[in-house]
């Protein structure tokens, strides 16, 4: 049985988008290749639908940037729904270690040491 496909007018409705932001997406997000027919009409399948309805849900409703989103798709940002995007990305080794020693820091000058608490 072949796979339904819609057309881009079709794919727009359904996703609630302009068809222009479904092309302007194509030319952003390398996953989103939708298949041709002999006349270049884009046809969009449900997997294509899903990734659309992916793409929006990070870049609408969470305010990725688009950046942001192609790291998601592509494995290389890790995503937490509790905190953006830009705070979520894997940080770099040696900034997480001066961080550690920072908040060490702040902690020292909060608590007390062991030996002085009653």
């Amino acid at each position: 049985m072949k796979e339904k496909t819609y057309r881009i007018g079709e794919a727009a409705e359904l996703l609630n988008l302009k068809t222009h932001v479904l092309r302007f997406w194509e030319s952003e997000f390398p996953q989103l290749a939708p298949l041709r027919t002999d006349k270049g009409q884009r046809l969009y399948t449900e997997s294509h639908l899903a990734l659309l309805r992916r793409i929006r849900q990070l870049l609408h409703e969470q305010g990725m940037t688009i950046e942001g989103a192609r790291r998601v798709l592509e494995g290389s940002a890790v995503l937490d729904d509790s905190v953006p995007e830009r705070v979520s990305a894997v940080p770099d080794p040696a900034f997480m270690r001066m961080l550690r020693q920072e908040l060490a820091a702040v902690r020292a000058l909060l608590v007390p040491p062991e030996e002085d608490r009653p």
